[in-house]
């Protein structure tokens, strides 16, 4: 017998996250650190997990979620309390380290006056009080007071940044505030944020031009951290949305990574075919770009963001009050049947009987139901519809739309720059988008067992090694001497998706076990009460 560990997992196969070819070997654990060693050796450890038949990877990393709140909804809760199910359905199908703040929205940064309309805005959008921030080290602090059992990192979202500086509302910034948005940006990169992202569909990101955004960028730039960014049209206009963020990253020095790959709506589908080949030119011409993808057809957000940009100006309270105005609707109307100039227009794009209820809390009669479907029922025009159920709700209306097409999610998935997020959209009640529980099993039973369109080491590559060093999440996503001991057990032969649409938390099958920070957080598919996740800096 050799030394103790903590820790060790034996029989395995090895795939260590840098797609390279599987091998046999036992991985063990102690203080929080990996050792690999030779299959069968003979060492002693406080705990063993019998690995035999399974593959031990490193733990998932989730490169795109918006779970920057759900953990603080019950935060005096020591168990979750009523949201447990949405914050566990993340770990159990092995997920290690959420990656938030996409899309322009974080918790943070906000100028001290702007924190109490900032909260209340916050409130709606992430189905509870989840708090606003100053800056990252009060968005860590928050977090650290809350146990969880995997590994939280912040982008610094560029919607917020503004809202925080100079409000909800549809306009330039001065140059003035431009320059306390940066040093706001600069305070919480310096404090550990993971780089600065936008939402360019989704005010009040949308109304910032391209030199804002390249100013901002050039901060990130300075502190070697990523530009990440929801494109400002991924219909159809990706292109010319695509090439903005190019400009916006080759002036600002930021590497560029593009959120949710996807090219959406019936005049965009097939158009993969023109985005991905340009992203792979850019990268044999030296440039940092990369993506990351769901592997579903249909996404998610929120009600409001399916209204032209001006509806929205000045913020909930504003657009709440305009939706109320028969002739503001009827502008709106327009705005969709006609479209507007620089507008993604998901619904003339696709139209409203692609768009469900998600989640409506004072109407769940209208939950996974279509605008089309509710608006035939009621025998009221679609927009009318959709803008009742958002005043009545104050707002707080999410919406799934099926927008895309499979071969455009298999062609970006296969890309070899394309890591693996799930969008998760983590909000109490109704039915959430199933993505959110179960993207990387989908990913391994679906596209790798299945179809055969990932090797088993190029698809775990895509959900660690490849994301961690995008992020800068030293240590992280690989197997080998030293690294941190985050880790995922699963059945290559079970693993798979058992989230649907009208099911969206059920737990995936195959996951055996899941380790954060050596310890043991789930084991054969429940969780075991153990809390070692932390807020990760870069």
């Amino acid at each position: 017998m050799s030394r103790g560990f903590d820790l060790l997992i034996s029989g395995g196969l090895l795939v260590d996250g840098t797609a390279r070819p599987a091998r046999p070997a036992d991985v063990a654990a102690d203080a929080g650190r990996l050792t690999v060693l030779p299959p069968g050796s003979r060492v002693e450890a406080a705990r063993v997990v019998d690995a035999r038949g399974l593959v031990v990877a490193p733990g998932f990393i989730d490169a795109h979620t918006h779970s920057d709140g759900v953990a603080l909804l019950d935060r005096d809760s020591a168990d979750g309390g009523r949201d447990r199910e949405l914050v566990r359905a993340s770990v159990l199908q092995g997920v290690t380290t959420e990656i938030c703040g996409n899309c322009g929205s974080s918790l943070f940064p906000a100028l001290p006056e702007r924190l109490d309309a900032m909260r209340s805005e916050a409130e709606i959008s992430f189905g509870g009080d989840v708090g606003a921030y100053p800056d990252f080290a009060g968005f860590a602090a928050a977090h650290a007071a809350v146990p969880r059992a995997n590994h939280l990192a912040s982008l610094v979202g560029h919607g917020t940044l503004r809202a925080g500086v100079v409000g909800p509302v549809d306009r330039p910034v001065s140059a003035a505030e431009l320059r306390t948005m940066c040093e706001l940006l600069d305070r919480s990169l310096s404090q550990g944020a993971a780089g600065l992202s936008s939402g360019l569909i989704y005010a009040p990101g949308t109304y910032a031009d391209t030199e804002e955004l390249v100013a901002l960028a050039a901060v990130a730039a300075r502190h070697g951290k990523p530009y990440v960014t929801h494109l400002r049209d991924e219909m159809s206009r990706v292109e010319e949305a695509l090439e903005e963020a190019v400009e916006i990253s080759r002036r600002s020095g930021a590497p560029l990574h593009v959120s949710h790959h996807k090219t959406a709506g019936r005049y965009a589908w097939g158009r993969t075919a023109r985005t991905l080949p340009r992203i792979a030119e850019l990268r044999a011409g030296g440039m940092d770009v990369t993506c990351d993808v769901y592997p579903y057809t249909a996404g998610s957000t929120a009600l409001a963001a399916m209204l032209p940009p001006w509806a929205n100006d000045g913020g909930l309270a504003a657009l709440t009050a305009r939706l109320g105005d028969p002739a503001a609707r009827d502008r709106m109307r327009r705005a969709i049947a006609e479209g507007v100039a620089g507008w993604e227009n998901t619904v003339g794009n696709g139209g409203w009987d692609r768009i469900s209820v998600a989640c409506a809390p004072r109407h769940p009669e209208t939950e996974g139901r279509t605008i089309a479907e509710l608006a035939a029922a009621a025998a009221a025009d679609p927009l009318d519809v959709a803008a009742d159920l958002l005043v009545a709700e104050r707002g707080e209306v999410t919406i799934i739309s099926h927008s895309m097409v499979e071969e455009d999610v298999r062609r970006v998935l296969a890309a070899p720059y394309a890591m693996v997020g799930s969008d998760g959209v983590p909000k109490p009640g109704g039915r959430p988008h199933p993505r959110w529980a179960g993207t990387f099993p989908r990913v391994l039973g679906r596209y790798v067992r299945e179809l055969g369109l990932l090797s088993l080491e190029e698809a775990v590559h895509k959900m660690t090694r490849m994301t961690a060093v995008r992020f800068g999440l030293a240590g992280r996503g690989v197997i080998r001497d030293g690294a941190h001991a985050d880790l995922v057990v699963f059945d290559p032969a079970t693993v798979a998706d058992r989230a649907t649409f009208a099911e969206p938390l059920l737990p995936p099958a195959g996951v055996a076990a899941v380790v954060v920070g050596g310890a043991v957080v789930v084991r054969d598919g429940e969780e075991t009460g153990a809390r070692p996740g932390t807020v990760l800096t870069p």
